[in-house]
């Protein structure tokens, strides 16, 4: 058999992938190492997707998705942001990852670098590496409270940088930049002419503090590219449906890089994004209670038995220090917690090398089987 290309072939396997397949070949077993919402999907958005099929409404979108639902997102952000978005820099994507892809395939010529958080999403390395392009990991140090500094990614900058990828509320940190550190973010990457692309995959779910996005102080739009995504906020992570704001002026461009990558997505997806986003928003109100509370309950277990963590500000994520555990080995330490513990935790290195020794804990699961899960966990002396 032909050898397969060499950038295939260097991409990491996704240990979260890697220990939660192990968990679901795992009878019983506690799975909090996936951020799947587990409530019911809204009646109305099932009903917006059922009547698209009905109507046999199954044909070829614009590339860029259909017009009342790029308007939607488009109110939507503006509103989040205190800005003008007009529809037409709103891409319809299937998900964020596709997103991410989209925004990468723009922006990133091969050998160009792009600046990603260290610990940060897997797939903002995979993804970079598809594309011929370099991730350089700029770190988050747990004594800053595992937020950027700007002289940290300042160091990372050379003539091959090109862009700067920022997420917050952050997936697995559960952090949320303030507004003075965004816009410092946004500052540097005009003074150093860098794009951004800002991941906003969580910015429904803070707890006691605002989501900033970067778009907030772009003025024109001139340099930041915005992922959202659906999956999370309304629990339709299966339908994958998101939204890739751009710059103005890129209209054209973009349709083409649609075009060939996924020409559009799935109509009754589109029409169920459109009725979640217009439609009660119940759902939003009672699923960040839920983690809500998951997160206090989660955090009084840690406290309890001594364990360090992260306050999460957002997301749904609680990220915990097990080093006292695992012996510099967390990502085989979690294998062998879920084999004799029955628990799926992601391991920190799933994140990067400034996880190693840190866990990332799910808590958009049952408050009971949570609780159970991490009282399982090793006290710390």
């Amino acid at each position: 058999m032909p050898q397969l290309a060499s950038h295939v072939r260097t991409v990491d396997p996704n240990q979260i992938r890697e220990i939660t397949q192990a968990a679901w070949a795992t009878p019983n077993s506690i799975v909090l190492s996936i951020g799947e919402p587990g409530f019911p999907t809204p009646p109305h958005i099932l009903e917006a997707a059922q009547q698209t099929l009905a109507r046999d409404e199954t044909g070829y979108t614009p590339n860029a998705g259909i017009a009342p639902l790029r308007t939607a997102f488009a109110e939507q952000v503006g509103t989040q942001t205190e800005t003008v978005v007009d529809p037409s820099r709103v891409f319809v994507t299937a998900g964020a990852q596709q997103g991410l892809h989209l925004a990468m395939s723009l922006l990133l010529d091969a050998g160009d670098e792009i600046l990603i958080p260290n610990p940060g999403y897997p797939t903002f390395a995979m993804t970079a590496r598809l594309l011929h392009a370099v991730p350089v990991d700029y770190p988050l140090h747990p004594e800053n409270g595992f937020q950027p500094r700007i002289e940290d990614i300042e160091a990372k900058i050379t003539p091959s940088s090109r862009v700067l990828l920022l997420n917050s509320p952050s997936n697995p940190l559960g952090s949320v930049f303030s507004a003075d550190l965004t816009r410092d973010l946004v500052e540097l990457a005009r003074q150093r002419d860098l794009w951004i692309i800002s991941d906003e995959c969580y910015e429904a779910f803070t707890y006691d503090v605002p989501h900033v996005s970067p778009l907030a102080f772009d003025g024109g739009g001139e340099r930041v590219v915005t992922s959202y995504t659906l999956s999370k906020t309304y629990g339709l992570t299966g339908l994958r449906i998101g939204a890739l704001v751009t710059p103005p002026g890129l209209e054209a461009r973009m349709s083409t890089v649609m075009e060939s990558i996924v020409s559009c997505v799935a109509s009754p997806s589109q029409y169920a994004a459109l009725a979640a986003l217009t439609g009660p928003q119940d759902y939003v109100r009672e699923a960040g209670a839920h983690y809500r509370c998951n997160r206090d309950a989660a955090t009084a277990v840690l406290i309890e038995k001594g364990i360090p963590f992260l306050p999460a500000q957002g997301a749904f994520y609680l990220w915990a220090d097990l080093s006292h555990a695992s012996g510099g080995d967390i990502r085989g330490w979690t294998r062998r917690f879920l084999a004799e513990s029955g628990v799926a935790l992601a391991p920190g290195t799933a994140f990067g090398s400034f996880g190693e020794g840190w866990v990332r804990i799910a808590l958009c699961g049952p408050g009971a089987d949570l609780v159970e899960g991490l009282g399982r966990l090793p006290a710390k002396d």
